[in-house]
Parts: C-alpha cells; structure tokens; sequence
C-alpha cells in the first residue's frame, strides 16, 4: 500500500545502530519514533554500558536500567561480536540492506571492526553513514561528554562566581550532538531522495559543544569578552535567570526580556518608581547596574509569600517560573505530551519521557519498550539474512551471538 498523510514518515527504512551510550542511541529512538525499523547491535558480554549504569533506586529490572531506557525505546537488540569474522560479516549484510548506519566508535576502530563507512558504502551505495566522535574522524582520543563540557568552556561559564567550574546535570554535549546528527540525517535522507545519493554525514562533540555557545561566543568573539561563571544570571539581559526568593522560601526565576516587561514587573510588585530610575529604566543601564537592582529585587521577593507573588507576576503577564524539582516538574498538564509507558518481558511496566518534543502535523510511532539483551537477535537474522537454527546454534556456540535472553 502507498504511503499516507497518517504513515509515519521514516517507515520501511532500516537503521543499523552501531553506537553505544547517548549521543547515537538518541539519534536511532529519533528514527524508530518516526517510524523507522532500527536494529541496535550490542556486544554480547554486556551490551551498551548503560545497561549498568544504575542508580539506588532502580527496581531490578534485569539488564533493562532507567538510563538504557531514556534513548532506546522502539529498538530491536542484537547481540553480535564484531572482533570476530563472523559477526562482522552479520554487521556487513545487515548494512548492505540498510538505509542509514548511526556509528560512533573511536576513530580506527570502525575499520579494524569492519563496519567503516568506505567499506559499507562501497557495498551499498545509498547508505547513509551517520557518524558520531568526540573530537573528529582524523582524532584518535576517547571522549566522554564530561571531558567536553570542560574543553568547549561550558564548565568555565557554569556556577557560582566564587564557585569552582561545574558540569552540568545532565549530558548536554551527547544531545546537543545528537540533535545535529538528527538534522543532518534528515537533510541526507533528503538529497537521496532528490539525487539518488547516499552520504557520509559526521559530527564532534567538540563541535556541537561550540556551536551551541551562542551569545556567549559572540559576547567574546565580537566584544572580546571572556565570560566567567555568573550563576544563573544573564550577560546580556538584567533581570534574567537569577533566583529570587519569597518570604516562604519558594525560589523564582525572572526572564525579563523588554522594558515593558520590566515596568510590567515593577507594577506587579509595587515598586513602580524602579522603572522610571535611570539605572533600571533601560537594559543596557540594568546591566551596568544589575547589583544594585538585584539587591532590590532580592529585598521586594522576600517581602511577599509565594502564592501572592505568583499572581501578582502571572496577572501582569511577567514572564516567571518556580523553580520545580523534576516531581512537580512531570506533574505539570505538558508533561503528558513527552510521557512513554511500556512493559517488559519481566512485566515491570517502564515510563520515560518521548525523544520528540515537538507537535503538530507529523506523523509518528508510539515505540515499544527498550529491548532485553539480544532478545531480537535469532528474529532478525532468520529473516535478513536468512540464517538458520543450525548457523544460529553454531555461531552461537562459538560466541559470535550473545546467550539467548531470558525472559525473568
């Protein structure tokens, strides 16, 4: 049947995910939420190291962890050793029949292992090769998104000004990539679709870490500032991202972008002759003067409950938020837009939040839970490759596959 408005619009490609961790595996939920078929090989002692990256309060749920889960929903698991001929060849013919290979290993090793790009696509000409490194295909050094952070000035910006340089929360620089990696896949998938063409698509971390500094590149590539660390206060825009607290210790953020919104916010908290003080009455002078407003910003905030200040800021239309833990945070009404629910092959049922954040007129793909180690393995390559029980057993029996996955 011919596709419709409503077919999700990756369906019937075939991704073959070669990447372990964060950066490849968000790009390969990416694909199998908008329909496509991605098969994740994963070695068969272990598999994707974050299937053991747990924290205290996981349930057991086998090799299935709560990080595993945040980026490999709607994916098929093989497990599959590459350092042997035999795995390498299952890795070729499923490539051969793919449409989009996600690769990230170090520099080197993807030759040594036989999946190169040169080499799969010499086979199969319109494959896209989506290839994530830390520092580029020519650089041999390992890198972790941490060791980024640190390099690309991210640590150097973020803290307290008396504070020593701090990582952030969560792995920004593997998503940032991640999102790069997705933009350029689509716009590959696009030129073969109007040349006939495959590609070799590539991105850094190092990279995505630099394009994503924004402002605070251009603050010191245009003006020669060299930023430091401002804790959650804005170069450029006074009052912006600073905590504010009220009497009953409820912590705020301001994101006051415009002068209106300043004299908006002056009202709401009866303090109007700020907006007409020459230090405060524009941005520019704000920023010259953000101490000294600051101080009175800090001042007002503890004069007045939670509560009424939340009204106050939300009838003038003052652009404001709590500042949430993730509990309340996932109890907010959008939350349900990026919510996942599976179960398991154990039945424990897993939630987490949607690769996709975005709405409107695209179709996608509710995706299965994150597979079990290898539970695909036998499944795909009966019917790929069309190995039988036999071929299975044997190379099975030679460690070439993974034991078959239990179901407890």
């Amino acid at each position: 049947m011919p596709p419709s408005p409503t077919t999700p619009l990756l369906q019937g490609l075939r991704v073959l995910e070669l990447a372990n961790v964060l950066a490849g595996p968000a790009t390969g939920m990416f694909c199998a939420e908008l329909g496509a078929e991605v098969l994740k090989l994963e070695h068969p002692q272990g598999g994707d190291p974050t299937r053991g990256w747990t924290v205290p309060e996981e349930q057991p749920w086998g090799r299935v962890s709560a990080y595993f889960a945040a980026t490999n929903w709607g994916k098929k698991s093989l497990t599959v050793d590459l350092t042997k001929p035999e795995g390498q060849a299952i890795a070729q013919g499923l490539a051969a029949q793919a449409d989009v290979v996600i690769a990230a290993f170090k520099p080197g090793d993807d030759a040594r292992l036989g999946v190169d790009a040169a080499r799969l696509r010499e086979a199969n000409p319109k494959l896209i090769y989506a290839q994530v490194s830390a520092y580029g295909i020519e650089d041999p050094r390992p890198g972790f998104d941490a060791v980024i952070q640190a390099e690309t000035g991210f640590m150097h910006l973020n803290g307290e000004p008396e504070g020593l340089p701090t990582k952030m929360p969560v792995a920004l620089m593997d998503l940032l990539a991640a999102h790069q990696l997705k933009e350029a896949l689509l716009l590959a998938l696009l030129k073969r679709e109007r040349f006939g063409e495959g590609s070799h698509i590539q991105i850094a971390l190092f990279d995505a870490a630099l394009a994503s500094l924004a402002n605070q590149a251009t603050n010191h590539l245009v003006a020669g500032r060299n930023p430091g660390r401002m804790g959650s206060g804005h170069p450029n825009v006074v009052p912006y991202g600073t905590l504010y607290a009220a009497k009953d210790g409820k912590h705020f953020v301001l994101a006051i972008g415009t002068d209106r919104q300043f004299a908006a916010l002056t009202q709401a908290l009866g303090v109007r002759k700020l907006a007409e003080d020459p230090r405060f009455a524009k941005n520019g002078a704000r920023v010259q003067h953000r101490d000294a407003l600051d101080e009175i910003l800090h001042r007002v905030f503890g004069t007045q409950d939670s509560e009424t200040l939340e009204r106050a800021l939300a009838a003038a239309k003052v652009p404001f938020g709590p500042v949430n833990d993730l509990t309340e945070a996932f109890a907010h009404p959008r939350a349900q837009h990026t919510a996942l629910e599976g179960t398991l092959t154990n039945g424990q049922i897993l939630r987490a939040v949607s690769s996709l954040a975005f709405q409107g007129e695209i179709p996608r793909q509710y995706p299965s839970a994150p597979p079990a180690l290898g539970a695909h393995t036998d499944e795909v390559l009966r019917a790929t490759l069309g190995y039988s029980d036999s071929q299975l057993a044997a190379l099975r029996a030679r460690g070439v596959l993974g034991a078959l996955p239990s179901t407890h």
